[in-house]
């Protein structure tokens, strides 16, 4: 996996993310060069299952300026493209545990695809997400003592 081009931290913030999937995404010829630009945004963004397929609903990719009039709309909905018996996994997962799909990262692989990585999370209540924020205001202060 190369750098990111854009991570989701609200995803991190809000649930507690237990499994990550690689996945690949349908996306038209200008929407390719706005997110290799970096120009995404995960925004309330979150992935659903229609019909045997995954989709991505709420990622913003900005139209490319470069591009023609027929731009596509910058918040349609788009294909997450991964195995039948992948889908039919997460699936099973995602109404058992009553857990979401979010995706927490896009990121151009070695061969020059565009990727996104998918988490399953669980929702974290407001304590949970305090005691994140304590233990890592406590590991900063740590490691400040530990550089003087």
């Amino acid at each position: 996996m190369s750098q990111p081009i854009a991570t989701n931290k609200k995803a991190y913030h809000n649930y507690f993310i237990e499994d990550k999937w690689e996945c690949g995404i349908e996306l038209k010829g200008s929407e390719v060069k706005s997110v290799r630009a970096g120009e995404v945004s995960f925004a309330d963004s979150y992935v659903g299952v229609e019909k045997g397929e995954m989709w991505l609903y709420n990622l913003h990719i900005a139209p490319y300026a470069q591009a023609s009039y027929m731009n596509p709309d910058p918040d349609r909905k788009r294909r997450l493209l991964m195995h039948a018996r992948e889908i039919k996994r997460i699936t099973g997962v995602l109404t058992l545990k009553s857990a979401t799909a979010v995706p927490t990262k896009i990121y151009l692989n070695a061969r020059g695809f565009v990727k996104v990585e998918i988490g399953l999370g669980t929702g974290k209540k407001l304590y949970d997400k305090r005691e994140t924020i304590k233990r890592r205001e406590s590991d900063r202060q740590l490691a400040r003592a530990v550089r003087r």
